[in-house]
């Protein structure tokens, strides 16, 4: 038994995962929420229809966070790992049923962050019709830049968003090509589930996702946000 205070925990609580900020500061995370497919390209690779159908969101645990600058080792489970770069929504106040406007008011900043994805093991449950979080939800699966401050750098509508793996250009799109804003996103989310300050949104990924080697260098970047690099080892 391990006391805190007046607290008697029958285990030591972990530490919450945080996020560095651009001052200086930390991000606390509380939720990762992930929005499917909502770049009309990537959801032509992935055989979807890039109408404008409602949102859906999968998550990922607060601890998948691995800041920039990290090596990982290889995920384990999978023989095909992707990389799918992001545009992530940090959350600095909470709520629900919320309007894209209200939305916009409670978001705290943004951050670029892959979203790595077993695929294999997600096109195993996709084909079982069971849920994806053995593809999506691994351990370090959620590499992702130091947060702007919107107070900083306004809400980005526009912006080329790219990542490299190994010098090589294999994602690029702009903000502008999102089906659903990071404010609308946020919205429909907050229609489903209560938001919280801490929460992280990751709002999609441009077409191009492909497959991750031992031995690969990621480095991905937002115009207006920021940028992130990671390299698996061999």
């Amino acid at each position: 038994m391990t006391e805190t205070g007046s607290v008697h925990w029958a285990v030591a609580p972990l530490d919450r995962p945080r996020i560095a900020v651009g001052d200086g500061s930390f991000f606390p995370v509380h939720r990762i929420w992930c929005v499917g497919r909502n770049y009309s390209e990537h959801a032509r690779e992935m055989g979807g229809d890039p109408t404008r159908e409602p949102p859906f969101f999968f998550a990922k645990p607060a601890d998948a966070v691995v800041p920039s600058g990290a090596e990982l080792e290889f995920p384990r489970a999978t023989t095909d790992l992707h990389h799918e770069i992001e545009l992530a929504v940090a959350l600095g106040a909470g709520g629900s049923n919320l309007s894209p406007e209200q939305a916009l008011d409670r978001i705290f900043g943004y951050a670029v962050a892959l979203d790595m994805t077993r695929r294999d093991r997600q096109a195993d449950a996709k084909a079982t019709a069971r849920p994806w979080e053995i593809g999506k939800s691994f351990d370090r699966s959620c590499p992702i830049g130091t947060i702007a401050a919107a107070s900083e750098i306004g809400h980005p509508v526009s912006g080329a968003i790219e990542l490299l793996v190994n010098g090589d250009r294999r994602q690029s799109g702009d903000l502008a090509d999102m089906i659903w804003s990071p404010a609308e996103c946020v919205a429909a989310l907050s229609a489903i589930v209560d938001l919280y300050p801490g929460d992280l949104i990751l709002t999609g990924t441009p077409a191009g996702v492909g497959a991750v080697h031992p031995g690969d260098e990621l480095t991905g970047s937002c115009e207006g946000v920021g940028s992130l690099s990671i390299r698996y080892s061999r």
